[in-house]
């Protein structure tokens, strides 16, 4: 895979920044759409807000379909009037639920238009906590609404590349709620933007840190799927464990905070406490640290530029504890080098990296590849798209993006069965 790097001097934030002007805050409630209301992160933003129902409005939820019965709870519960539903199958079985709980007349829209629509309905705020580069069409119509995007969909970024942050209609629009970088964001605003150096994402080392290549080999979903830190969707817990999660990272960094990567480290943290840092020119680490619990930066991302009470529990400075932070082994964990050389190649590389990801983890989780497959996979396929793509090369449109990422599946599905 060829590459291009292009280092700045300087870093010019796609989220607020001190410099920015705050949008002013508000005692009234705003008004909510939560995409991926059903899985981990809709969740435990759900147990947020309703420790604060009088801060929010709900408008509508959107989720996939696969758990229906979770999904009628949450509309009982919230009161919501409008539902989108990705799969247009799974309608009747919601409707009926709602039925058995006595909910009626609530609204509800069917496809992926559906979820784009309730995401662009002009909400205060719209959490993106969709997996997948799926989440990025609601995330640009969230932007393009006018909305507040609390995004938790990484891959908006990685896949999207600029056709994200171009949907903006002012820069500070997007609250990250990625642990990793809202720890940075919330680091930043600690100084002014050309006195930042370098940023430090902090990475848990997962399930099999400290384990050879060779021993992995025989790792089993099962065995995958048990992170020892945090309670993530099954993609997510698989990235984390070979450490592709932390490569989508640092794209995902370098582009929402414009620096180039040159100046992000990762670093193991085994206890994940500390959850990303900001080092500035005269040599000062401002680090944000809490125990491990997403409803923190999720609730910041909700809320911003005010912060909530009563969301995570802080720290206990009164136990004796122990903070490590080691090197990545980049023998046994390639995927952070692979990530970083399709960030520096283009926006066309990340796009085919991910989608080729998420379709070597779905063969993993299937039981038709083996764990080394998954990154193995990723690496072929990008050796066998790089070709095709023009150094540098920007996306054009959403539609170029979903071809891409349609080749790359393809691609993998090919390596994945010449690998049988």
């Amino acid at each position: 895979m060829t590459t291009t790097h292009h280092v700045q001097d300087s870093l010019v934030s796609n989220a607020p920044h001190p410099s920015d002007p705050l949008p002013p805050v508000s005692d009234s409630p705003r008004s909510l759409v939560l995409l991926g209301s059903t899985g981990s992160i809709g969740t435990q933003a759900l147990d947020v807000i309703a420790r604060h129902r009088d801060r929010f409005d709900i408008l509508a939820l959107a989720a996939g379909g696969a758990r229906i019965p979770l999904l009628a709870q949450q509309v009982a519960r919230f009161n919501v009037p409008t539902v989108a539903l990705s799969s247009p199958s799974a309608a009747p079985a919601l409707d009926e639920a709602l039925a058995q709980l006595g909910v009626v007349g609530t609204r509800i829209l069917v496809g992926e238009d559906a979820v784009a629509d309730v995401a662009g309905c002009g909400a205060d705020v719209v959490l993106n906590g969709i997996t997948g580069s799926v989440g990025l069409r609601p995330s640009i119509a969230a932007l393009q609404s006018g909305a507040q995007l609390a995004l938790a969909n990484k891959e908006s970024v990685v896949a999207g590349g600029h056709l994200l942050f171009d949907a903006q209609i002012r820069r500070d629009q997007i609250n990250p709620v990625d642990s990793e970088h809202s720890a940075v964001w919330q680091s930043m605003r600690s100084g002014r933007r050309d006195e930042v150096s370098k940023l430090i994402i902090t990475a848990s080392g997962g399930p099999f840190r400290g384990w050879s290549r060779e021993e992995m080999r025989n790792i089993t979903p099962e065995q995958a799927l048990r992170h020892p830190t945090w309670s993530m969707g099954p993609v997510v817990t698989i990235n984390s464990s070979n450490m592709m999660n932390k490569g989508l990272e640092v794209i995902e960094a370098s582009r929402l905070f414009d620096i180039d990567q040159a100046h992000i480290d990762v670093t193991v943290h085994p206890q994940s406490i500390v959850h990303s840092m900001v080092e500035f020119r005269d040599g000062a680490v401002i680090a944000q640290a809490s125990p491990p619990d997403m409803r923190l930066p999720i609730a910041l991302g909700l809320s911003a530029p005010a912060r909530m009470p009563d969301v995570a529990s802080p720290c206990d400075w009164s136990q004796a504890s122990q903070w490590t932070f080691e090197a990545v082994d980049d023998v046994a964990f390639p995927a952070v080098r692979l990530a970083r050389q399709a960030l520096a190649a283009s926006e066309k590389h990340t796009a085919a990296m991910n989608a080729a990801n998420e379709q070597a983890v779905k063969a993993f989780l299937e039981h038709r590849l083996p764990y080394l497959g998954i990154i193995e996979t990723v690496t072929e396929v990008l050796d066998r798209m790089d070709a095709h793509f023009d150094s540098g090369a920007a996306l054009a449109d959403v539609e170029e993006m979903l071809d891409i990422e349609g080749q790359a599946r393809e691609a993998a599905d090919a390596v994945i069965g010449e690998s049988r």
